[in-house]
């Protein structure tokens, strides 16, 4: 969409339309409306009109409040969609009707039947299988309606650490050795697979393949606790990833997509710093930290060179996976050895988050970096990429 042109152009034309979506099914929803509530307060509602989105964890769309501070957290209460939070319109809950008409650049909101003005761009916060891994995604190529990020493959292959892990390798990137298998496989072969995961050497982080915000994820230190481990993952997923723990410090790269089909560009880098004992940068580590648990440093005081070659690395994943518009590269540095943890599509986006902050570092303010978004989403032709 074309939104240049002389003042009077602009004063005939009305706004681009974005409807910001988050919630969702995934373990994630609650992050989902955390990242939302920093976007809501950045767009800038003088260029765009804004809709809210919120999917429940049963699945319902709702049309809901657009005001961030909703979807905060509030004395350590994580945020969550509900009717509650729904707008009401003609006393009745403001229920989304996604893709009524497929094939049309319209997302048909309906608030109590009625149809609103015709949505431009969606900007999917969704973290987590139903969301973040190519499913809203392909609904929205569907309808023919343009969204911030990357499109259905590079979401899919993002959101499957085994499957992303197998791509990365044969791009000729480094990541860690790895097993993978289903939980029903476990039960049916446990001693042949514990055998394959003890090959990798211990301590071991057993996952969830498809999950993010390290949920379901644990470090085992001996056979006697892969059992709960392998419980715990596969109540998120039920394919289980079981990796070689890395020697080395927790580096993190921000890729953003490039202007009119330019070339994509690095961050500075950040790191995460472990404080306290604490094993692994786990969930309550990540969102619910008062400052002692885990420090993040960015930019991250790395040798030049180093932090040259983290950005190389970076790129080449963001190219690997068919990534688009943004994602955040989370990486090992030992020594001068770069190894890739994993590649996230739709990274947490909050003011504090790492990718806002390496991107603050790197001149581009968070309200910009919004709005760079929406124009790269805007710029591409709407349906399949």
């Amino acid at each position: 969409m074309d939104t240049t042109g002389s003042d009077q152009d602009r004063g005939r034309r009305r706004r681009p339309r974005v409807a910001v979506l988050f919630g969702g099914r995934s373990g994630e929803h609650s992050i989902s409306c955390v990242t939302a509530a920093g976007v809501l307060e950045a767009i800038d509602r003088s260029r765009y009109d804004v809709v809210a989105v919120g999917i429940t964890k049963d699945g319902r769309w709702l049309l809901v409040d657009d005001d961030p501070r909703v979807w905060r957290i509030t004395d350590g209460v994580m945020p969550m969609v509900s009717e509650a939070a729904a707008l009401s319109v003609g006393g009745r809950i403001g229920e989304v009707v996604p893709a009524r008409r497929l094939g049309e650049a319209t997302l048909d909101l309906r608030s109590g039947g009625a149809a609103t003005e015709p949505i431009d761009v969606v900007f999917p916060l969704l973290h987590g299988p139903y969301g973040e891994d190519g499913t809203v995604q392909g609904l929205l190529e569907l309808a023919g309606i343009r969204y911030v990020g990357s499109g259905v493959l590079a979401s899919a292959v993002g959101m499957d650490k085994d499957v992303m892990k197998t791509l990365l390798r044969a791009a000729g990137l480094r990541v860690a050795d790895w097993v993978s298998f289903t939980a029903q496989e476990w039960r049916a072969s446990r001693p042949e697979l514990s055998s394959r995961v003890a090959e990798l050497g211990w301590p071991v982080f057993v996952k969830p393949a498809r999950a993010g915000s390290s949920l379901g994820v644990s470090r085992v230190k001996d056979d006697a606790g892969l059992d709960g481990a392998i419980l715990a993952a596969g109540a998120e997923d039920p394919r289980i990833i079981v990796e070689a723990a890395v020697a080395g410090r927790e580096i993190e790269c921000g890729v953003l997509g490039g202007v009119s089909g330019g070339p994509a560009e690095a961050s500075e880098c950040g790191e995460i710093v472990l404080l306290g004992g604490r094993e692994f940068y786990d969930f309550e580590a990540k969102y619910l930290d008062d400052g002692s648990a885990v420090r993040l440093d960015c930019p991250a005081d790395l040798p030049p060179g180093v932090a040259d070659e983290v950005r190389r690395v970076a790129l080449r994943a963001f190219d690997a996976l068919r990534c688009e518009g943004l994602a955040r590269a989370d990486v090992f540095v030992d020594g001068d050895d770069v190894i890739v943890n994993e590649v996230n599509t739709m990274p947490g986006f909050t003011p504090i988050s790492m990718y806002p902050r390496m991107w603050q570092a790197s001149g581009i303010a968070y309200r910009d970096l919004v709005d760079r978004l929406l124009g790269l989403a805007l710029e591409r032709p709407a349906g399949l990429r």
